[in-house]
């Protein structure tokens, strides 16, 4: 049971009688906006991680535990 194309005119107009012929591409256009916006910073982020990872070296000398005296 998907989306048929009468179930997809059916939302179109919906969100016609709901939002108005003036206001939807305005609608559309912000959440493209968004989108982009939110694509950006995906794109942004991974760079930043992998600097991160790459920046922590692991040490050559093994660390010593300390010995316990008795």
């Amino acid at each position: 049971m998907g989306l048929s194309t009468s179930h997809i005119l059916l939302l179109i107009l919906v969100a016609f009688l709901v939002f108005g012929a003036g206001k939807l591409p305005q609608l559309m256009s912000d959440f493209a906006k968004g989108l982009k916006a939110f694509k950006k910073g995906l794109n942004d982020e991974e760079p930043a991680q992998k600097k991160i990872v790459s920046s922590k070296k692991p040490s050559k000398t093994p660390s010593k535990k300390p010995k316990k005296k008795s």
